[in-house]
């Protein structure tokens, strides 16, 4: 590709980007679920060990709502075809039949999905969570941590449709020598993360709200994005607003004077995913935390660790632990209004994860079955 070409390149991708932003200023209010008369929550079990897990959340959703199901509020639609061999073969990061299907439902139950790197045998097709998360608008990546005895009571709200991500399938090779991908930041893009972060704090009583960026270095994408979080804050007086640098950050979470000092974070696309992994761990690691992803028309939960395809090729994908999207069906009934039904899932898994812990997944058979799990936790429900 010579110079001119790539600009081109470079200019379809901004004329791209422009429409998006016209788009978003046309948004229109969240969605009111207690106004529909049905909700279809979808569900969707992805690859390697996704299917497994994500039945599991689903057996335990099916239990928690089987009222509603019964009279005709709820209706669970479940939705094949979100793998990596059927993406591979159409070569779309979410086929055409398969997000139809998904823009039929108001909220979406997944599970991981692989997505191709350099060096796999698969073809550079676009991350399937990054393309659905596009294609509906999810613009909130939202991941709660937390571990009382630590103090610690973190709720991350991740920019999820720009960032390094939001084009990370169209870098450009110049030649064998010079590559470039782009870093996409938009006004009101960065609006709408920073206005829902400080619109939780508000409701949730909480008094702090942080923005992670490295705007001292990366000074046009992430100086702009703290920009608009600095002005968004103005509008919320009663709430505390400081700013980090995402490398000192890191080290803050690990930081036991300090980390109990964060509530509410605001980052970009690539820190909130390297943050909320490390956070993850505080909290027993990614298989126990729970992840939404939240637009004004749908929203999808989701587990927030990979699709583990070596567990399958073992015969031990029905070992895997379901917590991590159980814990994301808890924030799925928040979200759409039953939560009372949250409250009780959320409390039974801290009461078999972390009290009484009569069983334990090890991802072998020295441990718990995914089902044996789920039975588990169904089980402590009904003694709530």
């Amino acid at each position: 590709m010579d110079i001119s070409a790539s600009v081109q390149k470079f200019a379809e991708l901004v004329e791209r980007q422009l429409q998006r932003v016209e788009k978003i200023k046309a948004e229109k209010d969240f969605l009111d679920y207690s106004k529909l008369d049905k909700i279809i929550i979808g569900v969707v079990g992805g690859d390697g060990i996704g299917p497994a897990i994500t039945h599991e959340a689903h057996r335990i959703l099916e239990f928690l709502l089987a009222d509603e199901v019964k009279a005709g509020k709820v209706e669970f639609k479940v939705i094949e075809g979100l793998t990596i061999e059927n993406r591979v073969k159409v070569n779309k990061a979410i086929p055409d039949d398969v997000l139809d299907e998904l823009k039929k439902c108001h909220v979406i139950l997944k599970g991981p999905t692989t997505t191709p790197r350099k060096g796999d045998p698969w073809p550079n097709i676009e991350s399937a969570n990054v393309a659905m998360r596009k294609e509906l608008d999810l613009f909130a990546n939202v991941r709660p941590v937390s571990v009382p005895d630590k103090g610690i009571d973190w709720t991350f709200f991740r920019e999820n449709t720009e960032g390094s991500y939001a084009l990370g399938s169209d870098g450009v090779q110049i030649n064998d020598d010079l590559v470039f991908d782009f870093c996409v930041t938009t006004t009101e893009g960065s609006e709408r993360i920073a206005r829902a972060a400080f619109e939780f704090a508000r409701k949730n009583g909480k008094n702090k709200v942080t923005a992670v960026t490295k705007a001292n270095v990366v000074k046009t994408t992430d100086g702009k994005f703290l920009e608009i979080c600095q002005k968004v804050a103005s509008e919320y007086p009663e709430i505390e607003f400081d700013d980090w640098y995402i490398d000192i950050m890191t080290a803050k979470l690990v930081d036991e004077k300090r980390r109990t000092n964060f509530k509410v974070l605001i980052l970009p696309n690539l820190y909130g995913d390297i943050l909320t992994d490390e956070a993850a761990e505080f909290q027993g690691g990614v298989g126990t935390a729970g992840s939404a992803n939240i637009g004004k028309r749908y929203a999808m939960f989701e587990a927030i660790h990979g699709s583990a395809p070596r567990m399958v090729q073992e015969g031990r994908d029905k070992y895997a632990d379901p917590s991590s999207i159980i814990r994301a069906a808890v924030m799925l009934l928040s979200h759409i209004g039953y939560q009372a039904q949250a409250d009780k899932l959320a409390k039974a898994m801290d009461i078999c994860m972390f009290e009484e812990k009569k069983l334990v997944m090890t991802g072998r058979d020295t441990g718990a079955t995914s089902a044996e799990y789920a039975d588990y936790i169904m089980e402590t429900i009904k003694r709530i």
